[in-house]
């Protein structure tokens, strides 16, 4: 059985997922869709498929859809996705969303809701969590052998010098680094932030908070800590650096660049265990196909709804994180995050 997939937004994010459903056994690019005629009539000839220029032309077209991508963008990223994804909820199809869910927490409820009401599956492009080296990593924490968490920190940069809002950095880049230290340690409860903002390349102060420390506290009482940045680079050059830290009773592992090194650190031992693309996954591009992978497979699985992996609920709770940290830097305080 072949699915037959479209596409909404062709951005290059768009045009990624376009890609990797054409090249897919599993699916039939039939259709993509974009506001801009000219995006969707490229991508069309890019991807060998029909344009279509709102969603409700391409539900009259009789494509047959199965699922649906929708890869918009708007302001911070997360601006566009409310109105495309609730009119395929409407029509009845499953929707990958690009993160973040919505800049709007009320918008992304209202979707995680109509998601609900229609019994529809909902998945987030949360695609830091979808590598071997993350499900590995998983797997020992699962299985005890770190004991107890205790601790949780996590660093995510990249050098980006867009300036679209003060809030841009952490609601556009950071659904990424909550989600993976939920995946890990559960609902975060308490947070606290503190901001900085960085030098233009001009030597001009940032209109955008482009630095972030944001504690937190999670309902199983593990602690943990975000380092973000727009202003750094790592060793790769212009894309960044991710790492992870999980520190248990037992013992800790250090996760690095999302998939590419994975170390074991007993706490009574000096036995060392070190892994270096497991999976043969070797670089964080790759987890695009991976996550998307696992999206083509729940559907031809026929998987519910609420085991969806990366689901819009996932991705709601982890924005709630981020507007929890929002507030907390601009009035000062700890913020308790509200519930889903």
């Amino acid at each position: 059985m072949a699915l037959n997939v479209a596409v909404v937004g062709l951005g290059g994010i768009g045009n990624r997922h376009a890609s990797i459903y054409k090249a897919s056994e599993s699916c039939n690019l039939v259709g993509v869709c974009d506001i801009n005629k000219e995006r969707a009539d490229k991508a069309a000839d890019r991807h060998e498929t029909k344009a279509f220029y709102s969603i409700q032309e391409m539900l009259d077209a009789g494509l047959n859809l199965d699922m649906t991508s929708v890869a918009t963008a708007g302001t911070e990223n997360g601006g566009d996705h409310y109105k495309p994804t609730m009119e395929l909820f409407e029509a009845g199809l499953p929707v990958l969303g690009e993160k973040p869910i919505s800049n709007n927490i009320d918008d992304a409820k209202e979707m995680v809701a109509k998601a609900k009401e229609k019994n529809l599956r909902y998945g987030i492009d949360l695609n830091h969590r979808f590598t071997p080296a993350a499900a590995r990593a998983k797997e020992w924490v699962e299985q005890g052998r770190l004991g107890e968490l205790n601790i949780i920190n996590m660093t995510m940069w990249i050098n980006n010098p867009n300036e679209t809002s003060p809030w841009f950095h952490l609601r556009a880049l950071h659904p990424h680094s909550v989600d993976v230290m939920r995946y890990f340690c559960g609902d975060v409860e308490r947070v606290q932030a503190f901001c900085k903002r960085g030098i233009d390349k001009d030597g001009n102060r940032r209109n955008c908070w482009s630095n972030a420390q944001i504690n937190m506290q999670f309902e199983s009482g593990v602690v943990g800590s975000l380092t973000g940045s727009y202003d750094a680079t790592g060793p790769g050059g212009s894309y960044g650096l991710e790492r992870l830290e999980v520190v248990g009773s037992d013992a800790r592992f250090i996760l690095d660049d999302a998939c590419e090194h994975l170390h074991f650190h007993p706490r009574r031992s000096m036995e060392l265990e070190s892994y270096d693309y497991i999976g043969g996954m070797m670089a964080f591009g790759e987890t695009f196909e991976s996550r998307i992978g696992r999206w083509i497979e729940q559907n031809l699985e026929n998987t519910a709804p609420e085991k969806i992996e990366g689901s819009g609920e996932e991705a709601l709770k982890a924005q709630m994180v981020i507007e929890a940290a929002i507030e907390s830097w601009e009035n000062e305080t700890i913020v308790t995050v509200d519930k889903v």
